[in-house]
C-alpha cells in the first residue's frame, strides 16, 4: 500500500479525464438511442449502482471507507467495461469482496453470495445471481485483471480529517461501522509521522491540532456526507481525493447553515478578496462577528508562543485561501457536486422488486 498519494496507482493510472470517462460509456449510449432512451439514464445508474452497493455493504456490515473503496472499483472496471456487456450485480459483488480483502476487512465468500443475492431478488427482482462461490470467485479474477491490480485507493476522508478539527474535544456518538458515519480513530494519527533523527522543518503542527480548521460537529458531519455523496458520480475518477475533501468543506461553508451565519460577515472583508473569484451562489441573511485567523508568520512565530485554538478564533475564507491548491479548481468540483445534487432531485428510484 503506498504511503504518498503521488507516487501511488491511483494517482499515475486511475486520476483520467473527462473525455476518457466519456468513451467509456459510449457503447451504452448508443444502446440507449437505440431503445429511444434518454442519455442521462447513465447518469441515474451511477446513483442507482452507487446505492446498491451501499445497500450491500450495510448487509455485509461492512465500514464506510470500505463501501467508498467498492465503489470506486466498480467505476474503474467499468472505465474498461459496458454496462450492456456486463452483469453489473455480479460486478457489485465482487467489488464489495474484493474491496472488503483490500481494506482488511474480510468477509467470507459464502458470506457476501447469501446477502447479495437475498438483497437484490427482494429489493431489485434479481432472479438470476448465482449462488456458485466459483461465480463470484471468477468474477473476482476479472475484475481484479482489469483493476490491474491497482488495490490502492485514497480517500477524501483522511484529507478532510487532516485539515478539519472539532470544535469540541468530545466525540461525537456516530458508529464508524455505519455506512456514511465517520471516526476520527480509525484514521492513522499524525504524531506517528515523524521527520528523522536530525530533520529540521521549523514549528510543527501535523499531529498537534494547530493549524487545522475548527468545525463544529455538524458542519463536519456535512463535509463527511458530502464527500459520501460524491460517489455517486464520476468525481472520484475525475480529481484528486484531497481536492474533493477541500470542495466538500466548502460546500459547508454554504450549506451548514450555521456555519454559513458566521461566514457571511467575512464575505466583504479584506480578508476575504483572495478567493473573490470562487463563488457559488446563495441567499445569506445573518448578523454575526467577524472571527480572526489563526494562521501565522514565520516571524511571528520566533517573536511570540502560539496562541492555542481556546485563545483565538479563526477565519475560514483565510484558511482557504491560504491552502496551496488551485481555487478556481475547487470552484468546478463544487459545481459538479452541485450539479450532481440536481440530478439527484430528478432521479427517482422505485423500490418495489417488479421495479
Amino acid at each position: 500500500m503506498a504511503a504518498d498519494f503521488w507516487l501511488s496507482s491511483h494517482h499515475k493510472r486511475w486520476i483520467v479525464d473527462r473525455a476518457t470517462a466519456r468513451r467509456a460509456r459510449e457503447q451504452d449510449r448508443q444502446i440507449l438511442r437505440y431503445l429511444g432512451q434518454d442519455v442521462i439514464h447513465l447518469d441515474y445508474f451511477a446513483i442507482y449502482f452507487a446505492n446498491v452497493i451501499t445497500k450491500l455493504g450495510k448487509k455485509l456490515g461492512l465500514r464506510q471507507r470500505v463501501i467508498a473503496t467498492a465503489t470506486v472499483f466498480f467505476r474503474r472496471f467499468y472505465l474498461k467495461n459496458s454496462y450492456c456487456e456486463t452483469d453489473p450485480f455480479l460486478v457489485i459483488a465482487a467489488c464489495c469482496y474484493v474491496a472488503a480483502k483490500a481494506e482488511e476487512s474480510p468477509v467470507h465468500i459464502k458470506t457476501v453470495i447469501s446477502e447479495a443475492r437475498t438483497l437484490f431478488s427482494h429489493m431489485y427482482n434479481i432472479k438470476h445471481f448465482p449462488t456458485d462461490n466459483s461465480k463470484l470467485a471468477e468474477m473476482e479474477f476479472y475484475l481484479v485483471d482489469d483493476l490491474e491490480c491497482d488495490l490502492t485507493v485514497f480517500h477524501p476522508y483522511r484529507s478532510l480529517l487532516a485539515l478539519c478539527k472539532k470544535e469540541s474535544e468530545e466525540p461525537i456518538a456516530v458508529n464508524d461501522n455505519e455506512p456514511g458515519a465517520f471516526n476520527t480513530s480509525s484514521i492513522m494519527s499524525g504524531n506517528a509521522l515523524g521527520l528523522g533523527i536530525g530533520a529540521d522543518d521549523g514549528p510543527r503542527y501535523w499531529g498537534t491540532g494547530e493549524g487545522k480548521l475548527e468545525l463544529s460537529a455538524g458542519a463536519l458531519q456535512t463535509a463527511w456526507f458530502i464527500v459520501n455523496d460524491t460517489y455517486r458520480s464520476d468525481i472520484c475518477l475525475l480529481y484528486p481525493p484531497h481536492l474533493i475533501a477541500v470542495a466538500a468543506i466548502y460546500l459547508t461553508f454554504i450549506l451548514h447553515t450555521p456555519t454559513r451565519s458566521i461566514i457571511t460577515p467575512l464575505l466583504n472583508s479584506p480578508s476575504s478578496s483572495q478567493i473573490a473569484p470562487v463563488t457559488v451562489s446563495s441567499t445569506i441573511t445573518t448578523t454575526k462577528p467577524i472571527r480572526r485567523s489563526t494562521r501565522h508568520s514565520t516571524s511571528s512565530l520566533t517573536s511570540a508562543p502560539l496562541p492555542t485554538a481556546s485563545q483565538q478564533q479563526q477565519d475560514p475564507i483565510t484558511f482557504l485561501s491560504e491552502l496551496n491548491i488551485s481555487l478556481p479548481l475547487i470552484a468546478t468540483i463544487s459545481q459538479e457536486i452541485i450539479s450532481l445534487y440536481t440530478l439527484w432531485e430528478r432521479y427517482k428510484e422505485d423500490a418495489h422488486p417488479e421495479a
